[in-house]
Order: structure tokens, then C-alpha cells, then sequence
């Protein structure tokens, strides 16, 4: 039931997080809206409000008691900037310059860097399922970005490296903060990077000096959506699962938020999509579906990933 818990809750936040992303890409296209805007307003938003639900619906000593310890108070503030606002920045950013599709593909070949890592630790041995998963994100990325065409990308050359600096920030957010979910609400844990990431973007553009009174209504119902279920759902539902999946399995099943964001930026935006482009998403689809069905491997190095988090 635990694991039915932890897989319902990554499969809602991935979901929402991957739709997100495709009604960001419309705001910013459509609406104009700013980037480094956008990225602040809704962590300051989503953290205020996820502290907020904690302190009517649970023990309020957690809120300040994160605070008070100094070693979990350093924690908090890493996972805000190097986690939080890491894979804030670079995903939205991605979007800006490219489209939330390739974006939010190019930022699940987490699973493959949480591969690599461990193996590099020492931690796992690197395996015939691990070089197919490789090459299937590889190839995946490469038909991706290029359509099947090696003179021209799809995507800017920026999308691409933001897109890839968002995978390696999503490792880092789905491996770090495991010590402090052991000791604390998930609510607590991610309300507070939220609001220290947002806090410490505010310092370089404050979101005080955006004038949106000529945005129409429809835009306002977008930002709510992106705020409240692109952001606060997505963020904390995903971070909850890690209360009952291993980091590995939670960035496995998330996977699906490409999809996600693939159809509705193909029918809802209606972005051009190649024939070499579908291909490299069924790539992307197949590596997940591989990587997940292939339980009793999975569930044979958590004890080697929680050995690696508790030397960390």
C-alpha cells in the first residue's frame, strides 16, 4: 500500500509538473510574461502556501524547528538554491528558449545520470540494462533535438544546455534531501526551499516591478495553475514519494511527466512535431518503461542508494 501511496503521488506531480511546463511555455509566448519573474513569484507563492497548509493541518513545532538546528538549517538553504531554484530556473528557462516538450524530455535523462553517479561511487556496478537505458536516452536526445538532421537542431543551442543543466539540478533535488525527509514534513522541507529559492531570486530581480495590469483574465488563470498545481502540487507530491519509493524508483516513474508535457504542447499549442521527433519520444517512453519494469533490480540497489546517502 506504501508503494501504491508513494507511486500515486509521483504519477499526480509529474503530471502536473509536465503540464506546467506547457501553460509556462504559453505565458511566456503568448502573454509575454518574464522568465525570472515567473520562476520567483511562483516559489515565493507555492512556499508560503505549502507553510501555510502545514501549520493548520500539522505539528506547527517543525516550522521553526528545521531552523533551529544548524546542520539541518544548512541543508534546507542547499536544497533551496542548488535544488529548488536550480530546477526552477533551468527547466523554465529551457522552455523559454526552446518549448516545454523538449525541455522537460531533455531534463528526464535524470535517471541516467543517477546511474552514472552511483556507479561512479562505487555504489552500483554499471550493467547491461544500464548501457541499453544509455544508449536509448542518447539516441532519444539526438532525434529529439535534430529530427533526423545533423546539420540543424529543433531547438536553440541555449534550450539545449539549459535543458540538460535542469537534468543534472533534478538528480541533485531527488537525491539530496532524503536525511532531511527522515526528520521532517515534506511540507516543511519543500516550503522552505521554495521560499529561500524564491527569496534569494527576488534579490536579483524583484518581482514587485512587473506591471500585470494589462494581462486579460485567461492569463491570470494560467499563472494560478502554474503556481498552484505546476508548482506547489508538482513539487510536493513528488518530494512525498520519496517517503515510500526510492530516489531511483521516484525519478523512474516520474518519467511520464514528458508525455505529459509532449501532448499537450503537440495539441493543445500545437508546436510542430517531426516524424524523427515522435521516434525520439518513444526512445525517451521505452527507457522508461524498461528501467521501471525491471523491479527486482530496482529494488536490489536501494539498499546500495541508501548506504550512499548515509555516507554522504
Amino acid at each position: 500500500m506504501k508503494r501504491r501511496k508513494g507511486i500515486f503521488l509521483v504519477l499526480i506531480g509529474a503530471i502536473c509538473w509536465g503540464v506546467g511546463g506547457t501553460v509556462s511555455q504559453k505565458l511566456f509566448q503568448q502573454y509575454g510574461i518574464d522568465v525570472n519573474w515567473l520562476v520567483t513569484v511562483r516559489l515565493l507563492i507555492s512556499g508560503g502556501l505549502l507553510l501555510f497548509v502545514h501549520y493548520m493541518t500539522k505539528e506547527r513545532t517543525q516550522l521553526i524547528g528545521v531552523l533551529k538546528m544548524k546542520s539541518t538549517a544548512i541543508q534546507v538553504l542547499i536544497f533551496g538554491l542548488m535544488g529548488m531554484l536550480a530546477v526552477q530556473y533551468t527547466y523554465m528557462v529551457s522552455i523559454h528558449h526552446g518549448n516545454a516538450a523538449v525541455a522537460t524530455l531533455l531534463q528526464y535523462t535524470a535517471p541516467v545520470m543517477i546511474i552514472v553517479y552511483l556507479v561512479f561511487r562505487r555504489q552500483s556496478t554499471f550493467t547491461k540494462r544500464d548501457m541499453l537505458t544509455g544508449v536509448l536516452a542518447l539516441v532519444g536526445m539526438f532525434l529529439l533535438l535534430t529530427n533526423g538532421s545533423v546539420s540543424t537542431l529543433t531547438v536553440p543551442a541555449v534550450a539545449v544546455f539549459w535543458g540538460i543543466l535542469s537534468a543534472v539540478a533534478l538528480s541533485f533535488y531527488t537525491l539530496y534531501p532524503i536525511k532531511l525527509l527522515k526528520q521532517f514534513d515534506s511540507l516543511v522541507v519543500v516550503g522552505w526551499a521554495m521560499l529561500i529559492g524564491g527569496a534569494a531570486l527576488s534579490l536579483v530581480h524583484p518581482p514587485w516591478k512587473v506591471n500585470l495590469s494589462q494581462l486579460p483574465f485567461e492569463a491570470y488563470i494560467y499563472l494560478l495553475f502554474v503556481i498552484v498545481f505546476g508548482t506547489m502540487v508538482a513539487f510536493w507530491f513528488y518530494i512525498e514519494s520519496l517517503k515510500y519509493l526510492s530516489p531511483k524508483d521516484s525519478s523512474l516513474i516520474g518519467s511520464v511527466e514528458p508525455l505529459a508535457a509532449v501532448i499537450t504542447t503537440v495539441f493543445w499549442l500545437k508546436e510542430p512535431f517531426g516524424l524523427f521527433q515522435w521516434i525520439g519520444t518513444a526512445c525517451f517512453v521505452y527507457m522508461i518503461l524498461f528501467m521501471a519494469l525491471y523491479q527486482p533490480k530496482i529494488r536490489g540497489e536501494k539498499k546500495k542508494l541508501g548506504s550512499l546517502i548515509d555516507d554522504r
